[in-house]
């Protein structure tokens, strides 16, 4: 799995993580939404047992290998420029958008 990020992604995906040390974890989250998900960027302390690693370059990013069928081989992650979201696209379709940082750690 591949996920291209451009600059200013990458710049708010810096901010968001700040200072401390952290993972990004592309998580389907199915908790009180009512429907069946949404596309949720958690930033972790360390990955679950069942996390595979995707990608190492610019940052760290896991998915749970039971979610990773949920998410296309070559994807895109861009920053939202007026908002605090981000959409996650592939070349077939648009996975995700108003996709929102959760930090966990």
């Amino acid at each position: 799995m591949f996920i291209q990020l451009n600059s200013q992604t990458i710049e708010k995906l810096e901010k968001n993580l700040g200072e401390r040390l952290g993972y990004f974890k592309l998580f389907f989250d199915t908790e009180g939404c009512g429907c069946n998900g949404v596309i949720v960027i958690q930033i972790i302390s360390e990955p679950h047992p069942t996390d595979i690693e995707v990608q190492k370059e610019p940052f760290t990013f896991f998915v749970d290998r039971q979610q990773e069928s949920l998410f296309d081989e070559q994807m895109r992650l861009e920053a939202d420029e007026n908002y605090p979201s981000f959409r996650l696209r592939s070349d077939s379709s648009l996975l995700g958008s108003n996709i929102r940082v959760k930090d966990i750690r």
